[in-house]
């Protein structure tokens, strides 16, 4: 489905057959209603973002490329310039995302479908791979990527720089010691979408908050026949902002990223 004909929203399964452009004009229009972006456009690689200004701009990189597990960028932004040219030729980073969080002096203030009126002539626009777009190859694999699921905070400290530092957050999945095996050996091989696995085993090691999960319910107690697999999340730079406490720090809000064009498949290691 190249094209969007429908009067109505898709559905979740045409969602997943449209092409990015598609996806992300509907989500222009401000059409897009689904919960998270996750299964949409299946095949193409999801960004989270960071707007910045410039004058901190050059920090914020140098804490991706000191933290390039949780911030594998993928595009920068030209200041003042809205569009990723290399990963989405013709997207407006202001309105092609359902939603963004907004950070005020390290302060959420809330959601917002665009940040048109938020843009500056000095914004700078990071757009950091997710583990998202590694669900298809994992089902291709014969694992499930729908349930047991969870986005923690953890109490390790990522490496900072200028005013950004915080707390790493992963992505945590219950898998069979099998399917571990499996996740850890596919997931290796795109270190775009954070790669292989930070951690397997007790969540205690990390320091995860478990009861207090950054997207979902608190962890139930964790079964005998699963193990606990842990990835490292894009969603850090949102403790991140917490910590930097800039004037204003915009991030995706969560789990609504950035369809680009990049097909995850051309992005993995052979």
């Amino acid at each position: 489905m190249s094209a969007i004909t429908l009067e109505r929203e898709p559905t979740l399964e045409e969602y997943g057959r449209m092409t990015p452009r598609a996806v992300r004009q509907v989500m222009r229009e401000g059409r897009f209603t689904l919960r998270t972006t996750r299964n949409v456009a299946l095949g193409h690689v999801q960004c989270a973002l960071v707007v910045l200004p410039k004058a901190v701009a050059f920090d914020f990189m140098v804490f991706c490329q000191r933290n390039q597990r949780p911030c594998p960028v993928l595009d920068v932004t030209d200041p003042g310039d809205p569009e990723p040219r290399r990963i989405a030729p013709g997207a407006d980073l202001r309105t092609d995302s359902p939603a963004y969080s907004v950070y005020r002096h390290g302060i959420l203030q809330g959601y917002v479908p665009d940040i048109v009126d938020l843009w500056r002539d000095d914004s700078v626009a990071f757009c950091i791979g997710s583990n998202t777009s590694c669900d298809l190859a994992l089902r291709r694999a014969g694992l499930q990527t729908e349930r047991n699921r969870w986005v923690l905070r953890t109490k390790v400290e990522t490496d900072p720089a200028g005013p950004f530092r915080g707390p790493l957050v992963v992505t945590m999945r219950w898998l069979t010691p099998k399917e571990a095996i499996i996740a850890t050996q596919l997931t290796g091989r795109f270190p775009f979408n954070h790669g292989a696995p930070i951690h397997v085993g007790d969540p205690a090691a990390l320091g995860c908050d478990l009861e207090h999960p950054m997207m979902g319910d608190p962890v139930p107690e964790i079964p005998r026949d699963v193990v606990p697999v842990f990835w490292a999340c894009s969603m850090t730079p949102q403790t991140v902002a917490e910590q930097a406490g800039l004037e204003l720090m915009i991030t995706s809000a969560p789990s609504k990223g950035l369809i680009s064009d990049l097909e995850s498949d051309k992005m993995c290691m052979p």
